[in-house]
């Protein structure tokens, strides 16, 4: 999920002309004045609908639309000693293989133990003076691996949202689904709102008006009958939305509890085939979706990087275990 926080203000009829920077440092609690020129420096800042720099006299009727990445946490995070995969590093921000099962960010029922904790920690191993403060460009689930990137300065952030806010990032993630797709390529396109029952999860709402527009882009890896591997591209970046699209379309990720994934929904009544699909839920007792490919324009030199990383261990054997299945099943007798 993509995290930016939107202000629409419109000027008063008795404000003096002021630098827009200035201005908006006043009104935005909590919002440094870097931030507002990095937002400025990568037009994320529009008045009158036309891209404004620092240094704007704003005037009486102006409107002013401001793009910022995800706003400061309220509660208190402490850091914490939290073994972390780095993939890579520099002055401006860290790529993160980050392991199923950690949470990104605390939130009620899980105020410790996060990745944000992690960070905070990895990043002041001497924990003294001024903390040097993480800032979140994105997020992926709790029970999701895979790459994730973290800018290490507010600039960097800015910069790097408005990328995800572009849809420049490359984004490929691989996927275990339920059923055989007809097709070997396709594309999702449903607006996702939180559902009406179970607010823990999203869905596609059938109204147009509603929701968040979102794109997820598929296409067919390995076909094992009764399951399928997918790569899917997100060209949008929603809460849920691949776990959520792939749901809409009937082939629900492999033991997604959430959405569905973890009962038998495709296969033989057979009792040894139900005892091999409990044995898969057990080695990958989670969603099968892991962020395996993240590409993105370096915010400071202009760099084009590109990171790839391979399944984790419980989708490596899981993947094993329903390619053996397949060719045993397709052996003739």
């Amino acid at each position: 999920m993509d995290l930016y926080e939107r202000h629409r203000i419109t000027v008063d009829a008795g404000q003096e002309p002021e630098r827009l920077d200035k201005f908006l440092q006043m009104r935005l609690s909590g919002v440094s004045r870097n931030k507002i020129q990095a937002a400025a420096d990568t037009n994320c800042i529009l008045v009158n609908d036309a891209a404004a720099k620092s240094s704007y006299k704003v005037k009486p009727g102006d409107t002013i639309v401001v793009m910022l990445p995800y706003p400061p946490h309220d509660e208190e995070v402490l850091p914490e000693e939290i073994p972390l995969d780095i993939v890579y590093e520099d002055d401006c921000l860290v790529v993160i293989n980050k392991p199923a099962g950690l949470v990104v960010h605390p939130a009620v029922g899980n105020y410790t133990g996060t990745l944000l904790n992690g960070l905070l920690y990895y990043l002041n191993p001497n924990l003294g003076g001024q903390l040097a403060q993480p800032f979140l460009v994105h997020r992926i689930d709790k029970d999701t691996s895979g790459l994730m990137l973290v800018a290490k300065t507010e600039e960097a952030q800015t910069r790097l949202a408005k990328q995800f806010f572009d849809h420049t990032i490359e984004r490929k993630y691989q996927a275990l689904v339920w059923g055989n797709l007809d097709d070997d390529n396709g594309t999702i396109e449903g607006n996702l709102e939180r559902h009406p029952v179970d607010r823990r999860i999203v869905h596609v709402t059938p109204d147009p008006e509603r929701g968040k527009h979102a794109v997820t882009h598929w296409h067919v890896l390995e076909r094992f009958g009764y399951v399928t591997l997918v790569e899917c591209v997100l060209e949008t970046g929603r809460t849920h939305q691949i776990r959520a699209h792939m749901k809409h379309i009937g082939h629900p990720l492999f033991n997604d509890a959430a959405y569905g994934g973890d009962a038998i929904l495709k296969g033989t009544t057979f009792s040894k085939y139900k005892q091999f699909v409990e044995n898969c839920f057990s080695l990958c007792p989670r969603q099968a979706l892991h962020a395996r490919v993240l590409g993105f324009v370096h915010p400071l030199t202009g760099e084009t990087l590109h990171f790839e990383q391979d399944l984790p261990a419980d989708m490596a054997a899981l993947l094993a275990k329903w390619r053996a299945y397949s060719a045993a099943s397709s052996r003739p007798e």
